[in-house]
C-alpha cells in the first residue's frame, strides 16, 4: 500500500490582518478587534507547532497588525475595553446605549447561547431594544462587559489559566476589579505573541511573511491605469501615479517585520493575494523569492481551467499542486497557488458541521488529491492550503480548537504527507514550472471590482488621489518641513484596502459608518499635520453620495409578465432588484436558484428565480426535491407575527434565525415541475394558519414566476414589505439570502389629483 503512495508536501498558510483602527497615534482604537482576535486567534493558532513534533505552518503577519499588537501590550485601550474597566456608575446615557449596542457583537451559537447569563441579556436587549438604558441595572451592565471580553478569549486560555477559570466559573455578579483584572489578563496574552513568534522561527517551526504595510492592492496601486482601460471613469481619476507607494509600503514591511522577529520575511502575500506583471516585477526587484495567489488566477495565467465535481473534488489537480517560476527583469520570482474548495468549505461551511467529522473530511479529500498524482511524472507535489486566520474561528464549536487538533493529528500521523515551511519547499525542490504569464487578478473574483468602479469607491479614490497630490504640492514648497513623514504615513494608511471594501456594494460590514469616518480622518490627518485647512468635502460621509438603495435594490417600479420565460432583452425586469446567491463546491448541489430578482408596482409584489445552471446540466429531470422558503412582513412590525419554524442542521444558529414574520411562501419543485405553491399567514400565540393561495399568480418554466397582491399580504399604500428567502431542502435550513439582513421594497403612495 506504501509504496504506491507517492509524498504529498502540504503548505498551511494563516493570513493574519487588521486595518488601522486609531483616528491618531496616541488616541483609543475605535474598533476592537485587534484586542479580540489578539486573546482569540493571533497566539493559539501559532502554538499548535508546538504541540507537534513534526507540524510547521506558515503565517503572514501585516506590519500595522503587530504595530498595533505591540501598542495594545504596552496598555493601548479601545472604546470597548475603556469602558470596561471604568466604573458603572460613571458610566452616561450614552455609554450604556454604546454597551447595548455593541457588546453583544459576538457569535450567537458559540459566545452567546453557551452561556446562560449572557443569553439572557441578549434576549432582554432583544426583546426591549437599545433604546431604554433602564432595561439593565449597574449589575447587569457590569456583567455583560465582563461576560463580552471573556467570550473572546480562546478556551485553551481559559481553561489552563487559573485566573480566568476562577473568573469564567463565577457567571454573573462581576465587579470592577474582575473587569479591570480580565483586561490584564488579555494584556498578558498579547505581549505572548511576539516573542513566541521570534522563538518558533529560530526552532524552524514557522515561517512567517507580510504584507505590504498598511495592506494596499499593489496592482491598483501600481498600474490603475490599465486596470482601468476598460472602464469609463471621470479624467480626474484616470490614473493614480501611486507606483513608488507601492514599493515603498512592501520594503517598509519588510524591514518592520526584520526588526521585529530577527529575520527578513523571503516572501511576500500580496494583499487578498492580487497579482499582476508589475506586481511581480516589483516584488522580484526589491529582492522578494516569492508569492502566492489563487487558484483562479493559476487557471487564467496557464490557461487551464480546474474542474471540480459538485463534492469539490478536482479533477486533475497535477498543475495546482506545482510550483511556478515566472521570469523578470532582475531574476525570478516563485509562486504558489492555493486551492479553493478548501478555503471555501474552512472558512464557511465545516463550522456548521462536527468538528471531528469535518477534519476527517478535509483529511480525506487531501488523501485523494494524493491519489491522483500517482500517475505524475515528478517527484515532488505541494498542497498550499491558505487563508484568513482569524475570522472563521468564532463560528466554530471552542474557537476551532477539536477541528484543528483533529486535522494537524491525522496529517501528523500520516508518514505519506509532511507540512512545510514554504520557503524551505521552495529552496529544496528544482521541479518549478515556468510560469510564461501571470494574470492580472484578485483571489475572490479574478478582477478588482470589490476595491473600485463603484460609486461611492471611486469617490474615496477621488479624495485619496486629491490629498496626495495636496501632499506634494507642499512637500516641493516645504521639502524640509518636520511632519513630511506623518503625513505620508497617513496616505499610506488611506491606501489599504479595507477602506474601499467596505464603501459601497457589495460587502456591508455592519460598521460601514465607522470605517468610512476613520478614512475620512485619516485624509483629514494629512493637511491638520501640515497646517493646511483641509477641503470642507472630507466632514460628509461619503455614505451620503450613494444612492439611497443598494444596487441590487429596485430602481424603478416594475410590471412584468408572469410567464416563466427568460426572454433575451426582456426588459420588463430591467428595473427590478436581484440578489445573486453564491456558489462553491458545497452549495452547488443543494441550491435550486443562481439568482432571485425583485420589485413592485402599485398593487403587487414580484418575484422571478432563476435556475441553478449546474443542476439543469447533470439532474434531467430534477430528481430530487428542492424548497424554497419565503418569509414577509410589514415594517415597524405591526401585524400579528410568528417565528421561522425550520429545522437548522447544526445548533450554529443565525441572528437573522431568530426574526418573526407575518407570512410564509412555501415553494416546491420536483422531477423539473411545481410540486406546490403554499401560503402560510401568522396568527396570536406563534402560530402558523393556511391561507388561500389562489390570489397569487405563478408560472414554472424556464425561470419560476410569482406575483403577489399587496393586500394579501396586508401591505397598505406607503407601507414598507420586509422579506427574506430561505433555502431549506425538507423543511432543513441549507442558508439564508441575505445572511444578515432582510430585504424590502414599499408600496408607493398614490396620491388622487383634485
Amino acid at each position: 500500500m506504501m509504496s504506491q503512495t507517492k509524498k504529498l508536501s502540504i503548505a498551511f498558510y494563516w493570513h493574519m490582518h487588521q486595518p488601522v483602527y486609531q483616528l491618531t497615534p496616541k488616541g483609543d482604537y475605535i474598533m476592537p478587534w485587534v484586542r479580540l482576535h489578539g486573546v482569540k486567534d493571533y497566539l493559539d493558532m501559532m502554538i499548535w507547532a508546538q504541540k507537534f513534533d513534526n507540524l510547521k505552518l506558515n503565517f503572514n503577519y501585516v506590519p500595522v497588525l503587530l504595530d498595533a499588537l505591540i501598542d495594545y501590550g504596552n496598555g493601548a485601550h479601545d472604546i470597548h475595553s475603556r469602558m470596561t474597566i471604568t466604573p458603572v456608575e460613571d458610566l452616561s446615557n450614552e455609554d450604556k446605549i454604546f454597551i447595548l449596542n455593541n457588546f453583544f457583537e459576538s457569535n450567537y451559537q458559540t459566545m452567546i447561547l453557551s452561556n446562560d447569563e449572557y443569553h439572557r441579556l441578549y434576549k432582554i436587549v432583544q426583546e426591549k431594544g437599545t433604546e431604554d438604558v433602564n432595561i439593565f441595572s449597574n449589575q447587569e451592565y457590569s456583567d455583560l462587559m465582563a461576560l463580552f471580553n471573556l467570550a473572546w478569549i480562546d478556551p485553551t486560555f481559559k481553561n489552563n489559566d487559573s485566573k480566568l477559570k476562577k473568573l469564567v466559573k463565577k457567571g454573573k455578579n462581576y465587579t470592577l476589579e474582575d473587569r479591570v483584572e480580565i483586561i490584564e489578563l488579555q494584556r498578558k496574552i498579547i505581549k505572548k505573541i511576539i516573542p513566541t513568534l521570534k522563538n518558533l522561527i529560530k526552532e524552524n517551526k514557522i515561517e512567517v511573511t507580510t504584507s505590504p504595510y498598511y495592506h494596499p492592492i499593489l496592482p491598483i496601486l501600481l498600474d490603475y491605469k490599465t486596470i482601468r482601460k476598460d472602464h469609463s471613469v471621470a479624467d480626474e481619476l484616470s490614473e493614480l501615479k501611486t507606483e513608488e507607494d507601492a514599493k515603498n509600503q512592501t520594503l517598509m514591511a519588510l524591514d518592520r517585520i526584520e526588526k521585529l522577529l530577527g529575520k527578513r520575511p523571503k516572501g511576500i502575500w500580496a494583499s487578498e493575494q492580487c497579482v499582476s506583471p508589475k506586481t511581480l516585477e516589483m516584488l522580484s526587484d526589491i529582492g522578494v523569492e516569492w508569492s502566492i495567489s489563487d487558484e483562479g488566477n493559476l487557471a487564467s495565467s496557464i490557461d487551464f481551467e480546474f474542474v471540480h465535481d459538485f463534492k469539490g473534488y478536482l479533477e486533475d489537480p497535477y498543475h495546482l499542486l506545482k510550483t511556478y517560476s515566472y521570469k523578470t527583469k532582475k531574476s525570478d520570482i516563485k509562486m504558489i497557488f492555493r486551492e479553493s474548495s478548501i478555503y471555501n468549505l474552512v472558512s464557511f461551511e465545516y463550522a456548521h458541521h462536527d468538528p471531528v467529522a469535518t477534519a476527517n473530511d478535509l483529511y480525506d479529500r487531501i488523501k485523494i488529491l494524493q491519489s491522483k498524482i500517482l500517475s505524475s511524472p515528478d517527484k515532488d507535489h505541494l498542497l498550499t492550503i491558505a487563508m484568513d486566520g482569524e475570522n472563521c474561528w468564532e463560528n466554530y464549536i471552542d474557537d476551532g480548537n477539536t477541528f484543528l487538533e483533529t486535522l494537524y493529528k491525522l496529517i501528523s500521523e500520516d508518514d505519506s504527507l509532511e507540512t512545510i515551511l514554504i520557503s524551505d519547499y521552495i529552496e529544496k525542490t528544482k521541479e518549478h514550472k515556468v510560469l510564461n504569464k501571470i494574470s492580472t487578478g484578485a483571489s475572490f473574483n479574478r478582477g478588482y471590482k470589490l476595491w473600485f468602479d463603484e460609486p461611492v469607491k471611486d469617490v474615496a479614490w477621488l479624495y485619496l488621489k486629491r490629498a496626495r497630490e495636496d501632499f506634494i504640492a507642499f512637500s516641493k514648497r516645504e521639502p524640509n518641513h518636520p511632519n513630511l513623514d506623518f503625513a505620508q504615513k497617513e496616505l499610506y494608511i488611506c491606501e489599504g484596502s479595507d477602506w474601499f471594501w467596505w464603501y459601497g456594494e457589495p460587502n456591508y460590514s455592519g460598521r460601514d459608518n465607522i470605517f468610512d469616518f476613520i478614512f475620512r480622518t485619516h485624509l483629514k490627518n494629512v493637511y491638520k499635520t501640515l497646517e493646511l485647512d483641509y477641503p470642507s468635502y472630507l466632514d460628509e460621509p461619503l455614505m451620503s453620495v450613494s444612492p439611497a438603495m443598494p444596487s441590487n435594490y429596485p430602481k424603478a417600479l416594475i410590471s412584468p409578465e408572469v410567464n416563466g420565460k427568460n426572454i433575451l432583452n426582456d426588459d420588463t425586469w430591467l428595473n427590478a432588484g436581484c440578489i445573486d446567491i453564491p456558489d462553491g463546491p458545497v452549495l452547488r448541489e443543494s441550491k435550486l436558484f443562481d439568482k432571485i430578482c425583485f420589485g413592485n408596482d402599485n398593487d403587487n409584489f414580484y418575484l422571478r428565480f432563476y435556475l441553478n445552471k449546474y443542476i439543469k446540466e447533470n439532474q434531467t429531470p430534477l430528481q430530487r426535491t428542492y424548497q424554497m422558503y419565503i418569509y414577509l412582513r410589514k415594517a415597524g412590525r405591526t401585524q400579528a407575527l410568528s417565528p421561522i419554524r425550520l429545522i437548522n442542521k447544526s445548533a450554529n444558529v443565525p441572528p437573522i434565525s431568530m426574526e418573526k414574520f407575518h407570512n410564509e411562501i412555501q415553494i416546491s419543485i420536483r422531477d423539473d415541475e411545481l410540486r406546490f405553491l403554499r401560503l402560510v399567514k401568522a396568527i396570536p400565540g406563534d402560530m402558523w394558519v393556511l391561507e388561500n393561495y389562489k390570489s397569487m399568480d405563478v408560472v414554472y418554466d424556464e425561470v419560476l414566476d410569482l406575483k403577489i397582491p399587496f393586500e394579501v399580504l396586508e401591505i397598505n399604500q406607503g407601507e414598507k414589505l420586509e422579506f427574506l428567502f430561505i433555502n431549506a431542502n425538507y423543511g432543513m435550513t441549507d442558508f439564508y439570502i441575505p445572511n444578515e439582513m432582510v430585504l424590502s421594497v414599499r408600496r408607493p403612495e398614490i396620491t388622487v389629483k383634485k
